[in-house]
């Protein structure tokens, strides 16, 4: 089976390269489509062996992976953007399974790096070159609505997912979304989609969880709770909607109805790995309430879920330090910080945790990394910590 690589791209010359490498030795062919860069784009991707195509920019994410569409020759067809990378690790199972015949589209897992909350979603990025598939949606362009339209003409095939990570994500890190200004076009280009279809469950999920990033959580909310009346048995969409409101009455300081969303959330018959981000947020109102064996048991699940869920280790740690239980609240610290060695936190909880141990110069050592990684970013913690030890006499 022939594999192509299908992008569209503008003015993404910083990260290219990386996305390209990624899978140089692993597709039949990549097909570039540049929508009007300004930099060395079209460049970089000839350089690379790419197939450059242009099209002009008109708003529309669709338009725009549907012509890059035309131009591709493969048997199967692999989406990735620039800001993406595919993971080394599952390049021989999803050559394995594009070789079975029953299977028309493959759902990947995506991790994004960076991420404060959930860091693992599944997307539709992997599919046969079938002449129905297209893309829909103006943000957040999508084959699943055509995908639906193929199966009940052609119910033979199957949709699948590999099991592990398949793609490594960086757009959505904090300073990629200000430089993209992501929140303002995402939002535009959603809003004009409901306007068309107001009881679209998945354009409530994406509207509605940005509505509550951006502050606009009474909106969020009443889209959030639409999208769940409008979902049926989408699971993959339901989980995100409670998932969404969680964060939501978390953020109005109501942790029942926080609870009661990711509870509901976590019972949704999903790839486990996808749950990670609920059962991390449920732990974080279980110990916030005192509930700390409530809490251990949700990191530990999360943990089972994904092991190197570094942010899981130091809440574990936070949890075991809480119930007076310092070797294991070590063990976890030392864990956060082997998977994240610049997690500034996790070092000054380790260091409060080896002095009440008496290991006094571990525990020294610890909030001295503590203080030069607080130096980057946030200086005026370094010196309070610098100067507790002062006080202390440790330094």
């Amino acid at each position: 089976m022939k594999l192509s690589l299908c992008m569209i791209v503008k003015n993404e010359a910083a990260t290219l390269p990386q996305c390209l490498t990624s899978v140089k030795n692993v597709v039949d062919e990549m097909v570039v489509l540049d929508t009007g860069s300004s930099d060395r784009t079209p460049e970089i991707a000839t350089l690379y062996g790419a197939k450059v195509h242009h099209f002009p920019w008109c708003d529309d994410f669709s338009a725009a992976r549907n012509a890059a569409l035309k131009h591709v020759t493969g048997d199967w067809i692999l989406v990735l953007d620039a800001d993406e990378t595919l993971a080394a690790d599952i390049v021989p199972q999803m050559k394995s399974t594009i070789q079975s015949e029953e299977y028309l589209l493959i759902n990947l897992v995506r991790y994004e790096v960076g991420a404060e909350q959930s860091p693992y979603s599944l997307v539709s990025r992997l599919f046969r070159n079938h002449p129905s598939i297209q893309f829909s949606r103006p943000y957040h362009a999508l084959v699943d609505d055509s995908v639906s339209g193929i199966l009940t003409q052609e119910p033979h095939w199957q949709i699948g997912y590999l099991q592990g990570v398949a793609i490594l994500h960086k757009g959505y890190q904090k300073a990629a979304i200000a430089q993209g200004n992501k929140y303002a076009r995402a939002q535009a280009a959603m809003e004009g989609f409901l306007n068309t279809h107001p009881d679209d469950p998945y354009v409530c999920s994406k509207l509605g969880a940005l509505y509550v990033e951006t502050g606009k959580i009474d909106q969020g909310m009443e889209l959030l709770t639409k999208g769940i009346a409008e979902c049926g048995e989408n699971y993959e969409i339901l989980y995100e909607l409670h998932y969404h409101l969680g964060i939501a009455y978390s953020r109005l300081q109501n942790p029942r109805q926080a609870i009661y969303h990711y509870q509901a959330a976590i019972k949704l018959p999903i790839y486990p790995i996808l749950k990670l981000g609920a059962y991390n947020n449920l732990g974080n109102l279980f110990k916030a309430a005192g509930d700390l064996n409530g809490a251990k048991i949700a990191y530990e699940t999360a943990l089972k879920i994904d092991k190197s869920f570094a942010a899981g280790h130091y809440n574990l740690g936070m949890t075991f330090k809480a119930l007076g239980l310092f070797t294991d609240a070590i063990a976890s610290y030392q864990q956060a910080i082997k998977l994240k060695p610049d997690y500034a936190q996790a070092y000054q909880n380790l260091g409060v945790v080896q002095l009440k141990v008496g290991n006094v110069q571990a525990s020294v050592t610890a909030f001295k990394n503590a203080i030069a990684l607080h130096e980057q970013h946030h200086p005026a913690e370094a010196e309070r910590l610098r100067q507790g030890l002062r006080e202390m006499g440790l330094i």
